[in-house]
């Protein structure tokens, strides 16, 4: 059984994985699809922001549905495989409209993938376990970062943006058949027999928002996604343009500073969280109040750095702390449903996180960035980063919040887990 555990785990993160690249990639390539289809960077904010995010959150919905009553690889499966034919498609369009379009595309597909692993791995491990468990999952974020970064930096740089879309698309059919074929279903027998009646979804609604520590993890995921994605989208052009830098260069820097930031925030947050504080999740959310205050004040100093090495460092340092928040805080929340509810928790988690965190962001950045540059010129969109970075302190008051109320809505919850039984 750990054998496989583990296996799972591994090839879930892999699916993570490219489910982040596109979106890593697309930020990296901004300023070639700009200068290549004429586009103000109002409307790249509306390319990486609302167009994806109303589409990925609205059809998160549904899916997330499906995955509490139906089989959860076959949802991985095929979700995966449409949004990486979707990816490869990025790479053919000749217009915005166009883009924009199969963007959408994109969005639905990646819908499936977060709600349904994270409920499959809440099946496999209990609430000890679980902290280390997501974040070993989530460890498919800094693998996206050297494939998003580093690989596609230089494929951009070598054959240009088309062909980088191309590229990265085809391996994830590869990826969706080794799901299919490879993991199984803990309920399918369950299934064969009967699919599991839910609760309708008003009642729901109800139950989550009737949750207090849900509702705080709820604004406390959103308003970090609003701050993070205004932020992280526009980091590349950041440094295009306040720098002079090629993306290949680049590309090999976010690599290391994502790629490896996120390696040692995510697992170590996660195994401290099961080492330290197993069955405390009070500490855990007051560790990462503290560890988001400290994030906002560095994301600050990056953007008043006068030396890219000093703003590399900084966004290293940074990123290392926000990172390890990862996995406690979606173990917590998977620990505080019902197992019928678990992945359309955290498709309504990311419903509000995208609307307003990958749906607004982007676009703020880039039309505060518009608006300044009458006053401060090509600087306008280092400026519009250091406004919004210390709005990660929001983000603190909600998890403190969560802290109070968590011992008690976990009490009233239920920690059933099919690594107990199988």
């Amino acid at each position: 059984m750990i054998p496989y555990r583990r296996y799972l785990l591994v090839l879930l993160s892999v699916v993570y994985a490219f489910n982040q690249v596109d979106g890593l990639v697309l930020g990296l390539v901004l300023q070639d699809i700009k200068r290549d289809l004429a586009l103000s960077d109002t409307q790249l904010g509306l390319l990486t922001g609302i167009a994806f995010a109303l589409f990925y959150s609205v059809m998160g919905i549904p899916i997330a549905r499906w995955a509490d009553r139906g089989n959860r690889v076959t949802i991985i499966a095929v979700t995966t495989a449409l949004w990486s034919a979707a990816v490869v498609l990025c790479g053919r369009v000749t217009s915005f409209l166009q883009l924009m379009l199969i963007r959408s595309g994109v969005a639905v597909g990646e819908a499936g993938c977060i709600p349904p692993a994270q409920s499959l791995i809440a099946d496999y491990f209990n609430r000890a376990e679980r902290p280390r468990a997501v974040a070993t999952y989530m460890l498919g974020a800094p693998l996206s970062v050297v494939i998003g970064y580093f690989v596609a930096g230089w494929l951009n740089e070598l054959y240009g943006w088309r062909a980088t879309f191309t590229i990265l698309g085809v391996p994830g059919l590869v990826i969706a058949g080794l799901v299919k074929l490879t993991l199984r279903e803990p309920r399918a027998d369950r299934l064969a027999r009967e699919a599991p009646a839910l609760p309708g979804l008003w009642a729901t609604s109800r139950a989550l928002w009737g949750n207090r520590t849900f509702r705080h993890l709820l604004f406390a995921f959103a308003v970090s996604c609003f701050f993070a994605n205004g932020i992280s989208q526009w980091q590349p052009t950041f440094f295009t343009r306040s720098y002079g830098m090629k993306t290949g260069e680049l590309g090999s820097w976010f690599a290391v500073i994502f790629g490896l930031g996120g390696v040692v925030g995510i697992y170590s947050g996660g195994a401290l969280a099961s080492r330290l504080a197993a069955n405390d999740e009070g500490l855990q959310l007051k560790s990462m109040g503290v560890l988001y205050i400290g994030f906002g004040l560095i994301s600050a100093l990056v953007y008043l750095a006068s030396n890219r090495y000093v703003a590399f460092g900084l966004m290293g340092m940074a990123f290392v702390g926000g990172a390890a928040t990862s996995g406690p805080l979606f173990a917590t929340i998977q620990s505080l449903v019902d197992e019928q509810m678990r992945a359309i928790s955290i498709a309504v988690v990311y419903l509000f996180a995208n609307l307003i965190g990958l749906g607004l962001g982007p676009l703020a950045a880039g039309a505060l960035s518009d608006a300044l540059r009458p006053w401060v010129g090509e600087e306008s969109l280092r400026y519009a980063l250091l406004a919004l970075s210390p709005g990660y302190w929001w983000v603190s008051w909600h998890l403190w919040c969560a802290s109070k109320t968590v011992a008690s809505d976990l009490s009233r919850g239920d920690d059933s887990g099919y690594a107990r039984t199988i």
